[in-house]
């Protein structure tokens, strides 16, 4: 440690090479990404060139590297967790313009009121399995008050009528089967 604060030629080359495993493993330790400990590893030496001419016990060396390290590879991950990686649909342009948003709106208007003309049971129905679509059939039967065994004929039958219904609105592309059925766009 002294011979690399008077900078003699491979002194801290040899201090590196010695404690190099030391710091990576910490590093690893605490950071998911191989190339984030990298990054710790690189600040742990650059604080060690400034603050070695501090440090006053060489036996204590190890544990001060372990503690920066610690510190530098937890300040790594707040940063990482803060990051907010670019996601290029949210792009200039991406957005839908005024045209777009009225005739989404219009759509969606028309499909509700396609979907109100459903009878009252099927919309129940459609509606749960819209909002909880990982429910079972046993608990969907107990909140529409039918047995288990009638759920799924009774949800292909409310899906054939709506299916029906929007073709007759023109808002079903009638050329798909009617179990595939898409809103046309």
């Amino acid at each position: 440690m002294a011979a690399a604060v008077a900078d003699e030629p491979g002194a801290w080359r040899c201090l590196v090479l010695r404690f190099t495993d030391l710091v990576w493993t910490v590093a690893r330790g605490h950071c998911a990404d191989p190339a984030d400990a990298d990054d710790v590893c690189q600040v742990v030496w650059l604080k060690l060139a400034q603050h070695l001419p501090s440090l006053r016990d060489p036996a204590r060396l190890p544990a001060w590297l372990v503690t920066v390290t610690r510190r530098e590879a937890r300040r790594a991950a707040a940063l990482r967790r803060r990051e907010q990686p670019w996601d290029f649909g949210d792009a200039v342009g991406a957005e839908p313009g005024p045209e777009e948003r009225v005739l989404r709106d219009e759509r969606e208007i028309a499909l509700w009121r396609v979907f109100q003309r459903l009878p009252e049971r099927c919309q129940q129905l459609l509606r749960l399995l819209a909002v909880t679509p990982t429910v079972s059939y046993a608990d969907l039967a107990n909140a529409v008050d039918r047995p288990v065994g009638s759920v799924g004929p009774t949800r292909t039958r409310c899906l054939r009528v709506l299916a029906d219904l929007l073709a007759e609105a023109g808002l079903l592309d009638t050329a798909t089967s009617v179990g595939r059925a898409e809103v046309v766009r």
